[in-house]
């Protein structure tokens, strides 16, 4: 007989997730996944100056503001043919290569490390023994010191003494698949504090063309900031070499540190790439950075290395065969979401997409919402009337099966360590192992090409990061409609907007999580969340009361739904405010 399982709510992610499973012995059996918070950015939207479009849009969510700042903006400039300077597009793609390698380290260590890692086992390692360990999986990270283990090792003890385990609360530390050394594990949490370290200087970068982080500032048209290498006021000869110092440590940080540590956890828990198999479908329009005003298969405006990589769609797992991809097959069916479409129906393309709310479900507190069709916020995009996965597996198999030389390098070189098939790379483990990969060409493509590229043409004289010309709404036609698609960190992102006199009409945000963690369609068809737990009913789930292995899968799409909401009772009032200063 099937038994229920729920983990409400899914933590060390951005936003409220809740899963519900059917398990049979110790495999799930079916899946649901369920987003039960409702984001309305959308409509807020409407009636508003689309320059300032990107302030709000960029509200989506708590840590991609960067992300939803630079569709926002790359989607009105498309509406209003603005142009913006060859500087202006090389520092927003600095600044979202810098917030996106952030983003893969913070996942990587502080979200979904430690559904690996057994953070108390730490207590009981030899720090002399863990310095070895490093160094026997090729880590070169200047931390692996016995005196930096040693150090960690008894704070990890003092904390395990005081009953309080802090940020470590709520782990499943008994749970007997934790399978590193001791000396791992040591390492790891070292790893996790000096990543702290790290994520809290590469986004220096975004400070300071942005102004600040989170929600830096845009503009459309170009960049807020301006440059003059002789004034305290603008960018500066100071404030340049400091980020070329922060894009050399990033790149150290990641070489010597991430990499060694993914190869080495997603080794020992090798048949993770057996395990949380997705839809077999997948879509990108480049690699990570890559922002496209409009369709990509246009000639963009500033060819960036992100670029490289052509748009395409794999289905099935056919790497032989990409397809070109076409912006017109993408549509949002609300089959299984609380919304509804005012011509009746369920299932329309971003440029018509509504976002009218509509709760259906349980009154909260509920304890099941998978009895009834509808059961989520969160919409399921299609393309071409198939369910998609985006994100680094994605980017990663297109610029493999597109031949990108370092991709299939790098590809290669850990599929032979690890001893996988690439088909294997649609699994828990190779969706981690490929937001590592990625983030590596990320930091190399910053360090050697994008950074150096703004430094030549500031050699050259080039400071104009901003045109005017499309400033004036005068300037606009009455009615205009354009969209972004940029690849981020969990995926494609993009923005849709249409301008009526000189006003946001309609505005429409697919976000990558809504890829992925969207529901069943009209013909039932699972979302990726849910077909990488039930999709073949063996993925495992030994503890209904220690769900880690599901959590294992789950966090490897690395979850964003959206944040940044008020926080209401089941009456919709306000249960708290909090001022800070």
């Amino acid at each position: 007989m099937a038994e229920r399982v729920v983990i409400d709510p899914i933590t060390r992610i951005e936003g409220h997730l809740r899963i519900e499973l059917e398990t049979d012995g110790q495999q799930i059996k079916q899946a649901w996944s369920h987003g039960t918070e409702f984001r309305g950015i959308e409509t807020i939207l409407h009636g508003r100056d689309p320059r300032d479009a990107w302030a709000f849009a960029q509200r989506i969510c708590g840590v991609c503001t960067t992300a939803h700042a630079l569709a926002s903006i790359t989607a009105v400039e498309h509406a209003i043919e603005a142009m913006p300077p060859k500087q202006a597009l090389l520092i927003r793609d600095i600044v979202c290569s810098a917030a996106g390698i952030q983003d893969h380290a913070m996942h990587f260590y502080h979200l979904h490390a430690l559904d690996w890692v057994n953070v108390a086992s730490a207590a009981s390692a030899d720090p002399a023994a863990t310095v070895e360990f490093a160094r026997s999986i090729g880590s070169t990270w200047k931390g692996n010191t016995i005196e930096r283990m040693t150090a960690v090792r008894d704070t990890v003890q003092g904390i395990l003494d005081s009953g309080q385990l802090s940020i470590f609360t709520g782990g499943y530390w008994n749970h007997p698949d934790y399978r590193l050394p001791p000396e791992a594990n040591l390492m790891a949490v070292a790893h996790y504090l000096d990543a702290l370290e790290f994520q809290r200087s590469i986004i220096r970068i975004v400070t300071v063309f942005g102004g600040k982080n989170p929600h830096p500032n845009f503009l459309v048209g170009g960049m807020a900031c301006s440059i003059d290498q002789n004034t305290s006021e603008s960018i500066n000869q100071v404030q340049i070499s400091e980020i070329g110092k922060w894009v050399a440590e990033t790149l150290e940080f990641v070489q010597t540190c991430y990499i060694p540590d993914a190869m080495a956890i997603v080794g020992v828990y090798k048949d993770y790439f057996d395990i949380g198999a997705s839809s077999p479908n997948y879509f990108a329009v480049g690699m990570i950075g890559a922002a496209y005003a409009g369709d990509p298969n246009q000639a963009p405006r500033h060819p960036s290395a992100a670029m490289s990589v052509k748009a395409g769609v794999i289905f099935n797992d056919d790497l032989s065969n990409v397809q070109d991809f076409d912006p017109e097959k993408i549509s949002e069916s609300i089959a299984s979401a609380w919304y509804t479409y005012s011509d009746g129906g369920t299932s329309l393309p971003p440029t018509k997409g509504e976002t009218n709310p509509n709760y259906t479900g349980a009154k909260p507190p509920y304890t099941w919402l998978s009895d009834k069709e509808k059961y989520t916020w969160s919409k399921a995009p299609r393309y071409d009337g198939k369910p998609i996965q985006v994100g680094p597996i994605a980017r990663l198999l297109l610029a493999y099966a597109r031949g990108h030389a370092r991709t299939v390098e790098l590809v290669n070189d850990a599929a032979a360590k690890l001893g996988i098939s690439l088909k294997q790379l649609n699994s828990t483990a190779g969706r981690t192992l490929a937001r590592a990969v990625e983030c590596l060409m990320e930091a190399e493509m910053l360090a050697n090409e994008m950074f150096p590229a703004f430094i030549k043409n500031l050699q050259g004289g080039d400071i104009n990061v901003f045109d005017q010309s499309k400033w004036d709404p005068s300037s606009w036609p009455r009615t205009t409609s354009g969209y972004s698609l940029v690849e981020v960190a969990r995926g494609t992102l993009s923005h849709w907007v249409t301008i009526e006199n000189g006003a946001i009409s309609r505005y429409q945000a697919i976000v990558p999580s809504t890829w992925n963690a969207g529901g069943r369609d009209e013909q039932g068809v699972r979302g990726p969340y849910e077909e990488s737990l039930a999709g073949n009913g063996r993925h495992p789930l030994h503890d209904p009361k220690q769900p880690l292995e599901p959590l294992r899968t789950i966090h490897s799409f690395d979850p964003c739904l959206a944040c940044a909401v008020h926080v209401l009772d089941p009456d919709g009032n306000e249960i708290q405010v909090v001022h800070t200063s």
